[in-house]
């Protein structure tokens, strides 16, 4: 895992509870050489839900959109736009 140059730079030390179990579990991804450190592990952890997150959050709103008024849109985009050789 390479580490970002500005990495320290970006970062900022919080203190955080967490239950012992998964602290445990964060332990031994660590041991077995999944992550340098507890502090990239739980990082990485965060990372990856908010971004899980983010795609969800698309996908609710892309849901409401009404699709015949999206194709109605999109084709009269396209109607509009002239293409040049």
């Amino acid at each position: 895992m390479v580490i970002p140059e500005d990495y320290m730079a970006t970062t900022a030390k919080i203190a955080i509870s967490i239950d012992k179990k998964i602290l445990n579990r964060i332990d031994r991804l660590v041991e077995k050489k999944m992550f340098t450190n507890r502090s990239r592990a739980i990082q990485t952890g965060l990372e990856e839900k908010i971004s899980k997150l983010d795609k969800s959050r698309l996908a609710i709103e892309s849901a409401k959109l009404n699709k015949a008024e999206e194709q109605q849109l999109s084709e009269e985009f396209s109607s509009a736009v002239t293409v040049r050789p």
